[in-house]
């Protein structure tokens, strides 16, 4: 994973330059879909090609008044545990390629109230509707924060967590046997405060998170992966995600992380449109084809 600056600075450079910073980094990528016990199928072949992007506010914001069409939704990316935002660099380009206004934010992973109050604090600088993707862990943040703002018009959970009130990580993750997330994996570090830091052991990194991934990227991945706070793993979520908004669910059928099982429950409980890819955890990395085809099916839906 590369280091990224935080979303608020892109904002700021943004405003200097006369333009919106969509991201600072892309990558290329294709995929092959094929059909397995009737469910669509994504098998990665990406190539990662760092390139700036920068994107005209005004031609994101454009109504094509002669032909009926009008601006598409604002894209917004959360990331997980144990990544930042350029996990999503192969789902930007494609969005880009495609006119669509997309911000990719680099949540702090303090937990789920802090988290979720950063990606709020976000939203509230974007005008019109949002299409709210979260990967991981930040399928509860983006519950939490769409239950609240009436801008999210339609929710996509990728290798997700779909809490209801009540639920937490580890009782989500834990309530399906196969997860790796396992204490005997996790380094950790005590902070100041008292908090704790999470990581994965090197070692057990693309075992646990990135199967799939080249061995390249696994071993510089594994160093420079995003810690999470434990108590991500214990907060409550404290309200449901909202019953009114679409859903969108890619479940990756290949997790050693949220167990397929439990992505697939909880995604039949808040009725989502599902879909299937053969991937381990890191979806928007090895199967970003799947991510965008649930993406484009949410912001269709959005009138």
């Amino acid at each position: 994973m590369k280091p990224t600056v935080r979303i608020t600075a892109l904002a700021i450079a943004g405003l200097i330059s006369g333009a919106t910073v969509a991201s600072l980094v892309v990558t290329d990528a294709s995929a092959v879909t094929t059909t397995a016990n009737g469910h669509a199928v994504t098998s990665p072949t990406e190539h990662r090609m760092p390139v700036p992007v920068i994107s005209s506010a005004a031609r994101s914001a454009t109504v094509e008044s002669q032909t009926g069409h009008y601006a598409k939704p604002t894209v917004v990316l959360v990331h997980g545990a144990f990544a930042d935002s350029s996990s999503w660099n192969s789902e930007i380009r494609y969005l880009r390629r495609h006119d669509y206004p997309v911000y990719a934010i680099d949540t702090p992973l303090r937990g789920l109230a802090f988290d979720s109050a950063y990606v709020e604090a976000q939203l509230k600088t974007i005008k019109g509707p949002i299409v709210l993707v979260g990967h991981s862990y930040a399928g509860e943040v983006v519950s939490q924060v769409a239950a609240k703002n009436p801008q999210v018009k339609a929710l996509v959970y990728v290798a997700a967590l779909i809490p209801k009130a009540g639920d937490t990580a580890a009782s989500l993750i834990g309530q399906f046997p196969g997860s790796q997330l396992v204490s005997e994996n996790f380094r950790t570090v005590s902070l100041p405060g008292g908090d704790t830091d999470v990581y994965l052991k090197a070692d057990k990194y693309g075992t646990v998170y990135g199967n799939g991934l080249p061995k390249s990227v696994i071993r510089t991945a594994s160093v420079t992966q995003e810690p999470v706070a434990l108590s991500a793993f214990t907060d409550k979520a404290t309200v449901n995600p909202p019953a009114k908004t679409p859903k969108w669910a890619v479940i990756s059928t290949q997790d050693h992380a949220v167990p397929t099982a439990a992505q697939k429950f909880e995604a039949n409980r808040v009725g989502a449109h599902i879909t299937y890819t053969r991937s381990g955890h890191d979806v928007p990395s090895i199967s970003p084809a799947a991510v965008d085809r649930a993406i484009i099916a949410a912001a269709n839906s959005i009138h």
